[in-house]
């Protein structure tokens, strides 16, 4: 009887690390990818705070590229951001992975939201959406600011 609540017990330990081993890769794996999508925001965002509309556009996903042509984001970019002046601030307030997102293929897309102050706007949340292209790359996908 002590014998076999032994058994038991071991095979429940055995049980529970097989569960924890098998999520540990994809924890780890959707860990990289947020580290990856964060750094793609960052490169993308300091071409819209350096006013770089054409700029930001070449270096942003196929998906968003295909959405909107690059005078029509030159447009958006500079009629959201120049009333808002110069950014002061800019704070990471989460970053989730997500292989599904409304409206959007589904694919590997990490929704960044950032705390920012501007010269003429002293609370704004950016939200920065990169996904993983075909080759592996991270690049932006959506912007929106409120």
């Amino acid at each position: 009887m002590i014998r076999e609540g032994l058994i038991v017990h071991r095979l429940v330990r055995i049980a529970f690390l097989a569960v924890a081993m098998a999520t540990l890769p994809a924890g780890a794996a959707n860990e990289e990818a947020v580290a990856k999508a964060q750094e793609a925001a960052r490169s993308w965002l300091a071409l819209t705070d350096s006013g770089n509309g054409a700029r930001s556009w070449q270096a942003s996903a196929s998906l968003f590229k295909a959405g909107v042509p690059q005078d029509k984001w030159e447009q958006s970019l500079a009629a959201a951001r120049g009333p808002l002046g110069a950014l002061k601030s800019r704070t990471l307030s989460s970053a989730t992975y997500s292989r599904t997102l409304p409206g959007a293929p589904d694919g590997e897309y990490v929704v960044i939201q950032y705390s920012s102050q501007f010269a003429n706007k002293a609370t704004a949340v950016e939200t920065v959406t990169p996904m993983r292209e075909n080759d592996g790359s991270w690049k932006v996908s959506g912007y929106f600011i409120r």
